[in-house]
């Protein structure tokens, strides 16, 4: 079977592309990460304007009416973007939560023994009593841990898929950067993409990126639980392994604060901590490959 995307989907990604842009370039994502913690609520309106909440809420509800497919595509945008702020959980919660689809309430999910954006959010669902600050090594996602908490819960597999979706948008903006610079930057009188190591470190970061979205989008169409396993690990592999392989084209730059590759390489990292992670993921298909 062969996906494409329709027309009005690769409207909605285009028209999320430039929301973005506009909204949340990258002298918004510096200062963000100049004052952690803290909700752009402006820019938490304009989501919420958009549509980018209440995409899979019906229409009867005041909603957009579309489904995970056109949330993923979203999604797979906000991830490039390094979109910071609980968006997983106030999209789930935009049929439950009063102001959530419209983007006037922040809503943090506890996710284990892990919250994202508590202090920040003004619904918490889940138990978060006792939550104490953990330094995270994003510095775009606050995180608080609960003392005592069990094992990992099970994950809501509209989560996984969007987390995929974000890990995705982090992969192919990784692998852009890549290509970029290793197109701009010269070494010996060369642009340093003409050496074989290189090459094959942007070869590897496309192949990533295509086997992961050709995963993602095939579990938004099916929504089958082992499919959206499957497309969690293949999207974190992308996301992480990408951003690394990015750092080593950029050599010693990639770790400064003027790149922003170390960002998508941290947020990938606190990504992939999710809803159990690999490991939950990991265990589903093991699961299903022994019935």
């Amino acid at each position: 079977m062969r996906f494409q995307l329709t027309d009005d989907q690769q409207a909605l990604r285009t028209g999320v592309r430039e929301l973005l842009e506009r909204c949340c370039g990258r002298e918004v994502l510096r200062a963000a990460v100049d004052a952690p913690g803290l909700i752009d609520r402006a820019l938490w309106r304009a989501l919420g304007q958009a549509g980018f909440f209440a995409l899979r809420l019906p229409e009867a509800d005041g909603g957009v009416g579309l489904g995970l497919p056109e949330a993923v595509l979203a999604f797979e945008e906000a991830g490039r973007a390094l979109l910071p702020g609980p968006l997983v959980a106030t999209h789930l919660a935009a049929g439950s939560v009063p102001g959530a689809a419209a983007g006037e309430t922040v809503v943090a999910a506890v996710d284990g023994a892990l919250v994202e954006w508590l202090d920040a959010a003004d619904v918490v669902r889940g138990n978060a009593s006792g939550a104490v600050p953990l330094r995270s090594v994003d510095p775009l996602t606050p995180l608080h841990r609960i003392p005592g908490a069990g094992g990992v819960a099970e994950a809501d597999p509209v989560a996984v898929l969007l987390t995929a979706a974000e890990q995705l948008g982090t992969a192919t903006r990784v692998c852009e950067l890549a290509v970029q610079h290793a197109r701009t930057r010269e070494q010996f009188g060369r642009p340093i993409g003409a050496f074989q190591a290189v090459k094959h470190l942007c070869a590897d970061l496309l192949v990533r990126v295509e086997t992961a979205r050709a995963a993602v989008y095939a579990a938004a169409v099916t929504a089958d639980r082992a499919d959206i396993a499957a497309a969690r690990l293949l999207a974190d592999e992308a996301a992480v392994r990408g951003a690394r392989d990015c750092l080593q084209v950029h050599g010693g730059m990639g770790f400064t604060w003027e790149a922003d590759v170390h960002l998508h390489l941290k947020r990938a990292w606190v990504r992939a901590r999710r809803g159990g992670g690999g490991t939950r993921s990991e265990e589903l298909l093991a699961e299903r490959l022994a019935v």
